[in-house]
């Protein structure tokens, strides 16, 4: 190589002009150029790699705006409007459209929404609540006051027949500012701040419509909200049918604008389509039990969710569910762990399985309260012993077990009768003696004692002479009603026939394939200790309106939703044995009643925990339902959605609570 040339260049004491620089690769070797190219070609590459280290090193990736999420759901919505919406289509968008003086996060927790600050006063009595200025909806009118008063008001008419009205009952609403409003309650309700978090409705635009019209009004599929998102476009598919319904982001929202600006719904009869468009790569997020066939290419989100399955037994509409024992057998023979496994397809190893199951409504799991020490252990030897001892048992070996109940006669002989005599017992003795035309054909009924009567007796007494007379060593009836012939009046004249309490019970649930199966595990395992379960599959509807409402069943395997702040009044009190209350058990225990009274007022936090288990004892020990399982909620997002933090929801629709952090864009900025 020759290097006297790059000796000689560096003792050049002036820079090499422009046209010099071009003859420098004609005084190269070949051998000496391809050392040159390989030189500069690692220097350069060297600089790109320092360069972009550097960048990466001082800069971090952070969500942009951007991409499109597609929602795959079940059913078509009907009522986006916050006082009726009551599927979990309506409930999704409305949780999208509209906002509430409160809201959660993704952790559950109840944290202010539209309002500025809150205050609580009168122990828990009266709370008051500021908005945050300048809030707008949709159409740019501002929010106020007013709209607060209006929707609760209307909640409350019974009129409008909202499902939520329940809920506010006895408040009184009154109007503080244009910002400010105050809820008047008549006792302290510690969950109160739940109840805040209902989303609010437009009263300029719904005042003018009436109750009987409001179901109706076309605002309840084009609703102006003042949520994160606005309606952008609905196609139907055909009359009373949409295919999809496109939401946008709402430039006045007044928090955090989402990353993503739209949002498509598209609407599924069935599980079956929906799972297959998902296959598919149509839809971007479910919430529903999945099968494998997809389960790898979603991220999977296990969301705890205050709920329990279990099955309600009504003793008013059997006669076997009465007796205390019965519903603990039912409990002992239920095999919980075998029904995580086989319906719910929960793998026994999984650090999940345990958490699934549930003993009580406390659900330790979600609230952090302690669970119960003495629970129902799988035992069906136990069950049948106990069954046995409380008289049902299968006498005939048809696998059914029965319990005769000896009736007691409504009348009974007990006086000495004769020629004279006269009253009720002569009248009821008429009556006997008359179904035997051989003995009493002239059948009168005189309440006295007379000839006629006489004649019938001598004849009744000779008819069972072996039992009547032979005993007191006559041949011939005597006409007086003493000791044997009382004893043969009473036991042909009033008859007891056994009753029998066979231990058969129906069972209704809502016709949905899980619900169906646990139905049918419950079946198999409740006949291994003698009982017969019928199992009635219902559609949701006529299930709620038909079966629910009148609380017409013996038992009912059902699911129930409770609050983020854990409230169990409305489904364990007695005052709620009827519709609307929730008490599916139709329930009632004194005790039970006050704990639940003053865990509803506590505020103090350890003494609603001490109270929560007692009462917790008190029901298990009674048995009036067999708790089940405690499932998460599955939400599938595809893996190009990013953000989903959400740990904890109230239900369903709350998986977009923290809907601005979801992201599909990224981009990188300076640290």
């Amino acid at each position: 190589m020759n290097f006297q040339f790059f000796k000689k260049a560096f003792e050049i004491k002036k820079w090499p002009a422009r046209h010099q620089w071009g003859q420098f690769f004609k005084i190269l070797s070949k051998k000496e150029k391809v050392y040159f190219f390989l030189l500069f070609v690692v220097f350069i590459s060297s600089f790109i790699y320092l360069l972009r280290n550097f960048y990466l090193e001082n800069t971090t990736i952070t969500p942009a705006q951007g991409g499109i999420h597609i929602e795959g759901v079940i059913g078509q919505p009907r009522f986006i409007n916050p006082i009726y919406a009551n599927s979990d289509t309506d409930r999704d968008l409305v949780q999208l459209i509209f906002s509430g003086l409160m809201k959660y996060d993704d952790n559950m927790n109840i944290v202010p929404d539209m309002v500025q600050n809150y205050e609580i006063e009168e122990e828990g009595k009266t709370y008051k609540f500021y908005l945050k200025e300048n809030l707008l909806w949709q159409d740019k009118t501002p929010i106020t006051s007013d709209d607060i008063i209006f929707t609760i008001k209307t909640i409350q008419n019974p009129d409008y027949k909202s499902t939520l009205r329940a809920n506010w009952v006895g408040v009184e609403v009154e109007k503080i500012s244009e910002l400010g409003v105050k809820f008047k309650l008549k006792k302290p309700y510690g969950a109160f701040l739940e109840n805040c978090t209902l989303k609010i409705i437009p009263k300029h635009i719904l005042e003018s419509i009436p109750p009987e019209n409001f179901p109706f009004e076309s605002y309840n599929l084009k609703p102006i909200g003042s949520g994160p998102y606005k309606i952008k476009e609905i196609i139907q598919e055909k009359p009373e049918r949409l295919k999809s319904l496109t939401l946008s982001v709402n430039s006045l929202y007044y928090d955090k604008r989402p990353y993503i600006p739209e949002i498509k719904f598209l609407f599924f009869d069935n599980k079956e389509e929906l799972i297959e468009a998902a296959k598919n790569g149509k839809v971007k997020g479910l919430g529903i039990d999945y099968n494998n066939e997809i389960n790898q290419k979603w991220q999977t989100y296990d969301i705890l969710m205050p709920r329990y399955f279990a099955v309600f037994f009504n003793p008013d509409k059997s006669p076997a569910l009465k007796d205390k024992n019965v519903r603990i057998a039912l409990n002992l023979a239920t095999d919980k762990k075998k029904i995580i496994k086989n319906v719910l397809k929960i793998d026994e190893d999984s650090p999940e399985f345990e958490k699934v199951i549930v003993d009580s409504p406390i659900l330790p799991q979600v609230y952090g309260y302690e669970a119960p020490l003495e629970i129902y252990q799988y035992d069906t030897e136990k069950a049948k012993e106990i069954l046995e001892k409380a008289g049902f048992k299968d006498e005939n070996g048809d696998g059914l077990r029965e319990k005769i109940l000896e009736k007691k006669a409504a009348f009974q002989f007990k006086s000495d009768l004769r020629l004279g005599s006269r009253g009720t017992e002569v009248e009821e003795l008429q009556k006997c003696l008359a179904k035997f035309s051989d003995v009493y054909p002239e059948g009168e009924i005189t309440s006295y004692f007379g000839k006629k009567t006489e004649e019938a007796v001598i004849k009744f007494q000779e008819k069972y002479a072996s039992e009547i007379l032979a005993p007191s060593g006559l041949t011939k009836g005597t006409g007086e009603v003493s000791k044997n012939t009382r004893a043969k009046l009473n036991e042909v004249c009033f008859e007891k026939p056994d009753e029998s309490i066979p231990l058969k019970i129906s069972l209704v649930t809502v016709n949905q394939a899980q619900l169906v199966e646990v139905a049918e595990e419950l079946k198999n395992q409740w006949k291994s200790i003698g009982v017969e379960l019928e199992i009635e599959k219902i559609n949701v509807s006529s299930l709620e309106q038909d079966f629910i409402k009148p609380r017409e069943y013996q038992s009912l395997l059902f699911g129930e939703v409770l609050g983020a702040i854990l409230d169990l009044l409305p489904f364990w009190h007695s005052s709620q044995k009827i519709d609307p209350g929730l008490n599916l058990a139709v329930y009632q225990n004194k005790e039970a009643d006050k704990l639940l009274e003053e865990i509803r007022v506590s505020s103090d936090s350890r003494l609603k925990a001490e109270k929560l288990n007692q009462f917790q004892n008190i029901l298990i020990k009674e048995a009036p339902a067999v708790f089940l399982y405690c499932p998460d909620y599955i939400y599938l997002a595809s893996k190009e959605i990013k953000g989903i933090e959400t740990k904890k929801i109230t239900d369903p629709s709350k998986r977009f609570s923290c809907i601005e952090n979801w992201y599909i864009k990224t981009k990188r900025v300076w640290k």
